[in-house]
């Protein structure tokens, strides 16, 4: 099968390397022709535009920076679907907005995917990920050779739009934990507490998570550069919050969140990296929330697997 990777940004860019190291007949494309010539020099075939990679290829995968890119390039290449043509898109958006693209994707004689991912850039760039497939079940066997080189788990979740429902959740709960991560570090700094014994006891106990073992380590260092930026994380909680809304569910914890969350963004930037909430708090008490001996960049040490289905219990 002939595969198109639009968007080669941070997590786009691993993915589609991850298809490229794994032999996969990949064409790409991006905006940043820096992006496209890289992956050409490795063996990809550089493609001219959305539309053109859709008449070449057998499945089209999009990952992109928000929804209004998403429904650029959908536009652009729906003119040139048709049976055979498979549409994966791989961002984190607006779940009734993949909805209507897929309808219209249908609708034209194509198939549809929702497969956004979770686990963090330092998995996307080991084909170590987790990947949610919405989809029919006939669709999800064609494209799963495709999905289980780029991440290890691959969990079909049931229609187009339920990927993107459950992706939203999942990164609502990873920022509650890393802003509440911010001020336990912080409080144990206060009460004196060595912060390379703080960081294990967390690690070993009930507290322990998968946010704590990656961005705690990246706090530390002092690194602060997870490859997530605060306007992603806004327009997360932000699509979170508006599904809560939308099913009459009165919030507590998100909003207070969505509030932080913007105070960050105005002291350090629109798109500052996501783990320098921890600085509000370091402002605020004069403490350096840091320590020795952490890692200034996250890397996946497991090794490289071809990923498998996920079996859902009944």
């Amino acid at each position: 099968m002939r595969v198109g990777f639009i968007g080669l940004g941070n997590v786009g860019g691993k993915l589609a390397g991850s298809l490229l190291r794994n032999g996969v007949d990949l064409s790409v494309y991006d905006l940043n022709a820096d992006f496209v010539a890289d992956f050409a020099a490795r063996g990809a075939r550089a493609g001219g535009s959305a539309a053109e990679l859709m008449q070449s290829c057998d499945a089209v995968i999009t990952c992109l920076p928000s929804p209004a890119a998403c429904a650029a390039v959908v536009a652009e290449m729906l003119p040139h679907v048709g049976p055979g043509k498979i549409w994966m898109e791989m961002s984190t958006t607006d779940a009734d907005q993949i909805k209507s693209h897929a309808e219209a994707v249908i609708a034209a004689g194509g198939e549809a995917v929702d497969c956004p991912v979770s686990g963090g850039c330092h998995r996307a760039d080991t084909g170590n990920i987790s990947i949610y497939a919405g989809c029919t079940r006939p669709t999800f066997e064609r494209v799963l050779p495709i999905l289980t080189h780029m991440g290890r788990r691959i969990l079909h979740v049931g229609e187009v739009g339920t990927s993107s429902t459950l992706k939203v959740m999942t990164n609502y709960l990873a920022t509650i934990n890393l802003l509440s991560l911010c001020e336990a570090l912080t409080v144990m700094k206060a009460a004196g507490m060595d912060l390379g014994v703080t960081y294990e006891a967390i690690a070993a106990s009930s507290g322990n998570s998968f946010v704590h073992e990656t961005e705690s380590q990246l706090i530390l260092s002092g690194a602060r550069d997870v490859n997530f930026t605060l306007d992603l994380v806004q327009k997360d909680v932000g699509l979170f919050q508006k599904l809560a809304d939308d099913h009459g569910v009165p919030l507590e914890l998100s909003p207070k969140m969505i509030e932080m969350l913007g105070d960050g963004q105005e002291r350090y930037g629109v798109r500052a990296q996501s783990d320098r909430m921890i600085e509000r708090l370091e402002e605020a008490t004069g403490l350096s929330i840091t320590a020795p001996g952490f890692p200034t960049e996250l890397v996946d040490d497991e090794p490289e697997e071809r990923g498998y289905e996920v079996p859902v219990r009944r």
